[in-house]
């Protein structure tokens, strides 16, 4: 046994597929699967809802995965938090990861497209065939809880991840939470490591209407004596964050101040526009690397998903950083600053809170050349609506407010009137995207751009549009 596969194996216990039961309600198909799954309560799709211990109860996802025999104490977990670049941390820590020979389960939400996409393995999307039978061998132990508590649709999924992940016998799981952190149902794992991204406004119905109180509650995934890694954070939010980790004694440091960080924004004939950093501890030296994502803010992710590959190597893992930069090389992601039509052009974007939206239009200016764009918008109700459309009017020339098939869109005249009011600017409705895309069409030239952004489902729709994979 090599050095490598000692050091990680004994974090894993090999065990008979969990959850596997005779009387298992088998579903021959996975449309009936997915039925029973969505037929399950869906805070994703509630735009009135309470947060508390009853609606998030992680005493009821900790029931669950005890009827389904604990498979997230039999991972290795890395446990990623914040308000926005969590799915692209998550993604760059897991590539780099998978570049030192490692199988790696990544656990991420929402999708853009596909549902399939939260859970993956060394970059595979789970299969039709997979999720169907994890679904069969749920079934019974849901239906045990349903006479009294009946978990949620996002518990389900996120069961279902951790049980996939045994099934592959995943070396570590990188698993982002959902929403919050406190009382997020990913929240039972014991992780090796904890990474902070910035943190921000949004769900402030839920989670406060105040930064500090924000803080608060994605500071709950920090456990006792787990390092934590964050990005600069603004002074409230750190105060938070180490408070949080000082109760728990666990390590805390801060990329750029703790960590020696940096980052640059250049250009090149062989790759354009790009940001490069640099970041250098005891054990790990990243000099210069290219971030494969567009935009400074990908820098920070950068930075923290590097930060947190250096805690899990000093923690015993096996990491050559030379491997870890080559697992960077490339990688693209669903609707973020993806180009998915040339004539016109049309750029989508997931951006859904007023920091990412703020981070996209200096992104854009950056990255992607133009005369003029036009910004299809749409967004949900649980938003920071107001600080969203405040940050809109910096970069975008015209605006349309459209809105997704999602229960808690805003309507499009609200937007707009609300628009009107912040920056005394004229804007347009339309109330499908087929329709803002074609009010949108008539009004570029060649050298303009579209843009589509504020909210996964509306990005989603807009990319099933144009794109096939």
């Amino acid at each position: 046994m090599t050095a490598r596969t000692a050091t990680t194996k004994k974090t894993r216990k090999t065990s008979p597929k969990v959850g596997k039961s005779k009387s298992a309600k088998q579903f021959k198909t996975i449309k009936q699967g997915l039925e029973y799954l969505f037929s399950r309560t869906d805070y994703e799709k509630q735009s009135r809802l309470r947060y508390n211990v009853t609606t998030f109860s992680l005493e009821r996802m900790e029931k669950l995965l005890s009827l389904l025999g604990n498979p997230h104490k039999k991972l290795a977990t890395a446990h990623i938090a914040g308000t926005k670049g969590k799915g692209s941390t998550a993604t760059m820590l897991a590539r780099m990861l998978e570049a030192n020979k490692y199988t790696v389960g990544l656990y991420t939400s929402p999708h853009v497209v596909d549902l399939h996409e939260r859970i993956a393995v060394n970059g595979k999307k789970i299969t039709d065939s997979e999720l169907l039978g994890l679904i069969n061998r749920i079934y019974t132990p849901v239906e045990k809880m349903a006479k009294d508590n009946n978990p949620t649709f996002f518990e389900l999924f996120t069961a279902m991840a951790f049980m996939h992940f045994v099934d592959k016998e995943v070396d570590i799981a990188v698993i982002e939470t959902g929403l919050g952190g406190r009382l997020d149902s990913t929240n039972v794992i014991e992780p090796a490591v904890v990474g902070m991204t910035s943190i921000s406004i949004d769900h402030q119905n839920l989670l406060g209407n105040t930064i500090d109180s924000i803080a608060k509650e994605k500071a709950g995934v920090i456990k006792k004596g787990i390092p934590v890694v964050s990005v600069p954070q603004e002074p409230v939010v750190m105060k938070e964050l180490k408070k949080a980790a000082a109760a728990a004694k666990s390590p805390f440091l801060v990329t750029g101040k703790d960590i020696d960080f940096s980052y640059r924004f250049e250009s090149s004939r062989e790759h354009g526009p790009h940001t490069r950093i640099c970041l250098t501890t005891p054990t790990s030296r990243f000099e210069h690397l290219r971030v494969p994502l567009p935009g400074e803010h990908q820098a920070l992710n950068c930075g923290l998903a590097i930060a947190m590959l250096d805690m899990l190597k000093a923690g015993g893992y096996e990491i050559d950083d030379a491997k870890a930069t080559e697992g960077l090389k490339d990688i693209k992601m669903l609707g973020r600053m993806e180009i998915v039509h040339e004539d016109p052009r049309i750029l989508i974007d997931a951006a859904h809170n007023a920091a990412s939206i703020r981070a996209l239009v200096q992104a854009i200016g950056q990255h992607v050349p133009y005369d003029s764009m036009v910004v299809i918008f749409g967004c949900g109700q649980d938003k920071d609506v107001h600080g969203m459309l405040e940050q809109l009017q910096y970069g975008a020339d015209k605006v349309i407010f459209t809105r997704s098939n999602s229960p808690k869109a805003v309507y499009p005249q609200d937007l707009a009137d609300m628009y009107t009011e912040i920056c005394g600017k004229m804007c347009q409705t339309a109330m499908s995207i087929r329709e803002a895309l074609r009010i949108a069409s008539n009004a570029i030239g060649k050298e303009d751009l579209i843009c589509i952004t504020g909210s996964f489902y509306l990005v989603g729709q807009a990319r099933m549009m144009f794109k096939s994979n």
